[in-house]
């Protein structure tokens, strides 16, 4: 996608299990399109181009491989990323536990100072009689919303649900999660601006600038 030259770069990498709808929410915002069939992933990304408050930004949006065939590769993805997100599936109580026991602690591990925010994905499945029956037979029953919010506070962090991504969708969920995300907090903003002021460096310079531009653009 063409962008100008002075376009300040964003890096947003989604993590997750294998099969929760990564893929599908990053082709949905990036494309418009959304895929019919499940592909696994080993490594993909995509470029969108916005514009906030008049200046413009290349987003980079990098989809990752859940799978654990995959442990040793994910993390090379990770470096100069600016946010992650990190998606279960409502209707897959396992993805949901493994968020807390798999995918905050890497990320700790491997880019512990990124900020990061909890997406429960495909929550319209929720009331669907085939996924219910499947959940039933497992005596498991889907992730609530309450349960998203509870974990979400225990890892500090925010916590969005968003549907599967089917066409008729995609730009709800734009708007959902331009007025939903509530990633940034104010303390972040001001060390950043302390470490400025302090050091008068061009790396943090780039840093806040970046956190308020995806502030804006999250709508908070």
């Amino acid at each position: 996608m063409a962008h100008g030259p002075g376009a300040l770069m964003l890096k947003c990498v989604v993590v997750g299990d294998g099969a929760v709808g990564k893929t599908c929410l990053l082709m949905s915002y990036a494309n418009d399109a959304f895929p019919e069939e499940y592909v696994p992933t080993v490594f993909d990304h995509y470029a969108v181009s916005v514009t906030v408050g008049g200046k413009q930004y290349l987003l980079g949006l990098y989809d990752t491989a859940g799978q654990e065939d995959y442990d040793r590769l994910r993390p090379l993805s990770y470096p100069m990323t600016d946010v992650f997100l990190i998606c279960f599936s409502v209707v897959n109580p396992a993805s949901f536990q493994n968020v807390k026991e798999e995918w905050v602690p890497e990320l700790k591990e491997y880019a512990p100072n990124v900020p990061f925010l909890l997406i429960g994905t495909q929550i319209d499945l929720r009331d669907d009689p085939k996924t219910l029956a499947r959940l039933n037979d497992m005596k498991e029953k889907p992730i609530c919303v309450e349960q998203g919010q509870k974990l979400a506070k225990e890892v500090n962090r925010s916590f969005l649900h968003i549907f599967s991504g089917k066409p008729i969708l995609i730009k709800m969920h734009k708007v959902k999660i331009m007025s939903e995300m509530n990633l940034w907090n104010t303390s972040l903003y001001f060390l950043l601006k302390s470490k400025l002021l302090k050091s008068n460096s061009e790396i943090w310079a780039d840093k806040l600038e970046k956190f308020k531009m995806l502030k804006e653009f999250f709508g908070h």
